[in-house]
């Protein structure tokens, strides 16, 4: 029975960065180290690099019989399955039966849900949200992320994948999200790679006006570096998340209206620009919802650390098996 183990191990798949821990039966995080998501064509090689990281700290807390499992947080990942189906922004392409090869390369149960999910499972039992059973999270980063938790149970869907608001569909028409080949969708306004291309975009419709981020060239050109000259005063860089926060307001306005959540909790990298994004979200949030929902939902940025809400959520599948 997993409750007889002193530790689980959380993995959080990101676009970018794969961030994983030892967790206590107390949800304490006590070691923690990453690694590169999309340095690997094959997902047999990532395995081989996680291995070699991770195990170091397995043995260091008394070895695998000390372990109950392993739960992971990924792109698309399929509760029901345990597998990564088509995610857009890893390079390993199709059904990918994670859990399974992860499960026998340490020797451990498995289990895999959603990389959003999971963190909105940690904001749950260990954040903001504990004593919520009404709330939405919000993943800003490489792409845009969401768990929606109704009656205290996050809502997978009859296949596993339900709550995809990041796919949803805000400027009809609009920006062309390369990896899905969807136009419009939430993700490509409001995520780090999005505030990038707004940043590209604004430079060139205004060419006569000056900006710092002009002094980037278009491969350096990041969300970061956008947010350090906002904080100088920039203009451009100001309207960039201004024109971010409207589109991601409205988005969580129609949010609001579907699930009717006591709050929505924002975090990842993007989450850093703090007020440059929250203000413009929240005014562009209020705005947009009908007077019955206005001014009764929290807005909020997570209260963990930008890693911890998705290695708790993760290491909490552990402990859920039998």
């Amino acid at each position: 029975m997993a409750q007889k183990k002193d530790f689980a191990i959380g993995i959080d798949i990101g676009g970018t960065t794969t961030k994983f821990g030892i967790v206590n039966n107390h949800g304490e995080i006590l070691a923690q180290d990453r690694i590169p998501s999309n340095e690997h064509e094959v997902v047999e090689e990532f395995i081989e690099d996680l291995y070699k990281k991770l195990m170091p700290m397995i043995e260091k807390s008394g070895g695998v019989k000390n372990f109950a499992g392993i739960g992971i947080g990924a792109p698309n990942g399929n509760i029901y399955t345990g597998t990564i189906e088509y995610a857009p922004n890893l390079k390993w392409k199709g059904i990918i039966p994670l859990a399974d090869l992860i499960g026998k390369k340490f020797g451990l149960p498995t289990r895999l849900t959603n990389d959003a999910n999971a963190a909105a499972m940690g904001e749950m039992m260990y954040g903001a949200c504990k004593n919520m059973r009404h709330f939405i999270t919000i993943t800003l980063g490489t792409g845009v992320g969401s768990g929606i938790v109704i009656d205290g149970k996050i809502v997978v869907g009859h296949d596993g994948f339900a709550g995809e608001l990041g796919h949803t569909i805000i400027r009809p028409g609009g920006r062309l999200h390369k990896s899905t080949g969807m136009r419009g969708s939430l993700e490509s306004y409001a995520s780090a790679t999005g505030v990038r291309e707004t940043a590209i975009e604004m430079l060139t419709t205004h060419p006569e006006e000056p900006s710092l981020l002009r002094n980037y060239s278009i491969n350096d050109l990041t969300s970061e570096s956008v947010y350090e000259c906002a904080m100088q005063g920039d203009n451009i860089a100001n309207n960039i998340f201004e024109f971010t926060g409207q589109i991601l307001g409205e988005s969580l306005a129609n949010f609001i209206m579907f699930s009717s959540p006591a709050a929505i909790i924002l975090f990842g990298g993007l989450t850093k620009a703090g007020n440059l994004l929250l203000n413009p979200t929240r005014k562009h949030m209020e705005m947009n919802l009908l007077p019955i929902f206005q001014n009764k939902v929290k807005l909020l940025f997570s209260e963990l650390k930008e890693a911890d809400a998705a290695i708790l959520g993760a290491s909490a599948l552990v402990w859920e098996m039998d």
